[in-house]
């Protein structure tokens, strides 16, 4: 199943974040440009032609989030989106983090296209 087809899962907190082999997997299942930051968070950092297109794409990623109940830190200039996603509860990643980045990249298409 693709990961942008799956739902979040909340994180109760306890469980230990993924790490090794299991982070590598699921970041060869994202599109370029993801970065696994010291096995913590993973980072992305989106281009448009505007400020108009970013703050766009920031209102369809922030539904997202919200949607899926996982809130990532998002920043906005002109020009670009940076996002980064952890699981604030562990303190590292869940496979729910690379499904919420892989719906990231789902939703700049129709923005691009």
């Amino acid at each position: 199943m693709e990961l942008s087809s799956k739902t979040c899962v909340p994180c109760r907190g306890g469980a230990p974040p993924l790490k090794g082999q299991e982070l590598t997997g699921l970041h060869d299942q994202l599109n370029d440009g993801w970065e696994v930051i010291d096995e913590h968070h993973l980072r992305k950092e989106y281009r448009f032609e505007n400020f108009a297109e970013a703050l766009a794409y920031v209102n369809r990623i922030g539904g997202i989030a919200e949607e899926q109940r996982h809130h990532p830190d998002i920043y906005l200039a002109w020009g670009k989106v940076r996002a980064e996603i952890w699981t604030h509860k562990i303190n590292g990643l869940t496979e729910s983090d690379f499904v919420l980045a892989a719906k990231f990249d789902d939703a700049v298409a129709p923005l691009v296209g």
